[in-house]
């Protein structure tokens, strides 16, 4: 074996030697899901003492995390898990909405049991609440990594940082893409396959804002891209499959492909069709 390789591999695992594992995170965002509902909690908590013990017990191994993390000031730490823990209502409340949002929106729902226990969208929608709390404190790598384990799972790809307001209700999920910088209202349904994404790459845009604002109540159908951090779909629009959108719309626009044909069946082109419903 090659000694200057191996030089490299121990400067590399020297780089952060305590640094907890992506296996070590995931299994404190499993135990959150637990705290929340017993569908994920491998022991039953069956009174409300052994709720508050399993808290107490998921917020020492938060603390454990972020003092193993590579960070310079770790004095915090306690600061921040406390401050995670005192916003587990709040969460609650708000995934709470989101089960009810994709239970309402599935017709092949049959319970909001269902949701919780099996619902992609629900699992990704949970990782990234919880991860986004992370990361409005400031920690590093935690947030992503939550969020990317339940990508691993689900195909369904959140970025921590992104905004995302009450009652979002994912619908099948595989392939969907929600920058860092999105912004996304109350009462939003998305399918699989849409990107909510950036129209530049540059590393100096890292800090503006680059992915588009949805507005409450929007619906946007599989396959849809809408890019660029100035593009704003309006309330109430809808955008059909496979459009491509890159600059606004007003509220309650509908926007889709429309294919014309030839009189022999070929297609002849697909065009953009825009419109306002009426007011």
């Amino acid at each position: 074996m090659n000694d200057l390789f191996l030089e490299k591999l121990l400067e590399e695992h020297n780089s952060c030697i305590t640094c907890p594992s992506p296996e070590e995170v995931a299994a404190f965002y499993k135990h959150v899901l637990a705290i929340f509902y017993k569908d994920y909690a491998t022991v039953p908590l069956t009174t409300k003492a052994e709720i508050k013990n399993f808290i107490l017990k998921t917020k020492v191994e938060l603390i454990g995390l972020l003092l193993r993390n590579d960070i310079e000031d770790r004095s915090g730490v306690n600061q921040i898990a406390e401050g995670f823990f005192d916003r587990l209502a709040p969460v609650y409340d708000l995934l709470r909405q989101d089960v009810i949002a994709i239970y309402e929106g599935d017709p092949a729902a049959k319970s909001q049991r269902e949701v919780i226990r099996s619902y992609p969208g629900f699992y990704a929608i949970a990782a990234y609440r919880i991860a986004h709390e992370l990361h409005l404190m400031g920690v590093p790598d935690l947030p992503r990594i939550i969020t990317e384990f339940a990508h691993s799972k689900t195909g369904i790809d959140i970025h921590p940082g992104a905004i995302i307001g009450r009652s979002f209700c994912i619908d099948h999920g595989t392939g969907i893409v929600i920058g860092e910088t999105a912004t996304i209202g109350d009462h939003v349904k998305i399918y699989q396959g849409v990107t909510l994404g950036a129209l530049s790459v540059r590393k100096a845009d890292a800090n503006n804002k680059r992915h588009p604002t949805i507005q409450r109540g929007c619906v946007i159908y599989a396959g849809a891209t809408i890019l660029g951090g100035e593009t704003i779909v309006g309330a109430d629009s809808v955008i059909g499959g496979n459009v491509w959108l890159t600059r606004s719309v007003p509220a309650a626009s509908k926007v889709y492909y429309q294919t014309k044909m030839s009189v022999d069946g070929d297609v002849v082109e697909d065009m953009l069709v825009f419109k306002e419903f009426a007011k």
